[in-house]
């Protein structure tokens, strides 16, 4: 029988210590051949987009689609996921997972491209997906002291730094200032500058997924001595970040690398403690197979959920 889980279901059924461990996990079966998904893909007409994305994890026997509209008026995203034979509607997630995904491959990646000692973190924008990029990040570095967050909205920021413990930043630029930066936005236009940066700072840049907006300046992707994001196939579709500086002849896709390969061990992406280091994320749908799994499987246990 179906089940349907809620967004504060999801969000406690998969704390950031557990969704980084999955995903960690999912990123070895996609190195290893037996994660296979279908990028999200993106459509829109009269102010209205969607995208729907898929993936099967053929090791778990588990498979996952998501999919999401949104205009003016809101977003609606929802996931199915399917386990077993793969017929079968195990579970429907309101709200997705790929903002699950999102924090908890920003944590994978920070394990293994964050400087030694990294002790604070910089977040620009303080919606949903800051939270749970501040959360992957505390769970993935425990060395982290000092959050600081910005955005243009007092009453936000405020709100936000009361939930998280973060301390308000002055400016952008204040926030940008920190040994991890988070840019977190729906700009269309770059919100961090390169030349704010201090030297060893790790970007995690997981906003603009579209081809048409950007979070980070040219000089962010001038200076970064390693480039990762989740999938090569998901980024040339709409990381704008990257699609842009390529085209802008700043970067090549050949000096684009991808996290599995990172997790995997099979690329060293930092070299040197004052190295600048971005990771893309662009909502691949390649973790939610696992993470659906995950959920369903705590879901079934305690008994959460709702019967359809």
């Amino acid at each position: 029988m179906p089940l349907y889980l809620s967004a504060a279901d999801a969000d406690e059924l998969l704390p950031a210590d557990v969704a980084i461990a999955v995903v960690e996990a999912a990123c070895a079966r996609l190195a290893a051949g037996s994660v296979t998904a279908q990028a999200r893909r993106a459509a829109g007409a009269g102010g209205i987009r969607t995208a729907t994305g898929s993936v099967v994890d053929a090791e778990l026997d588990a498979a996952a689609t998501e999919s999401e509209a949104d205009s003016e008026a809101g977003r609606a995203r929802v996931a199915c996921v399917l386990a077993g034979d793969g017929r079968a509607t195990v579970a429907i997630v309101e709200g997705g997972l790929s903002r699950l995904a999102a924090g908890a491959a920003s944590g994978a990646a920070a394990r293994r491209l964050a400087r030694p000692g990294a002790a604070s973190v910089g977040l620009i924008g303080c919606g949903r997906q800051a939270r749970l990029q501040l959360a992957a990040l505390r769970a993935a570095l425990p060395g982290l002291r000092d959050a600081r967050a910005w955005c243009p909205t007092e009453a936000r920021l405020r709100a936000f730094c009361d939930e998280t413990g973060a301390t308000p930043a002055s400016s952008a630029q204040e926030a940008a200032r920190c040994d991890v930066v988070v840019t977190a936005t729906t700009s269309r236009d770059p919100v961090l500058r390169g030349d704010w940066l201090r030297p060893g700072a790790l970007v995690c840049a997981t906003g603009a997924n579209a081809r048409d907006h950007r979070e980070l300046d040219v000089a962010v992707l001038r200076q970064a001595a390693f480039v990762c994001c989740e999938t090569l196939e998901q980024a040339r579709a709409d990381a704008g970040d990257l699609v842009e500086t390529v085209a802008a002849g700043v970067l090549d896709w050949l000096e684009v690398h991808e996290l599995a390969d990172v997790v995997a061990g099979e690329l060293v992406g930092r070299s040197r403690n004052d190295d600048v280091v971005v990771f893309k994320a662009s909502g691949a749908p390649h973790w939610s197979a696992a993470l659906g799994a995950e959920l369903v499987g705590r879901a079934r246990d305690r008994g959460l959920g709702t019967a359809l």
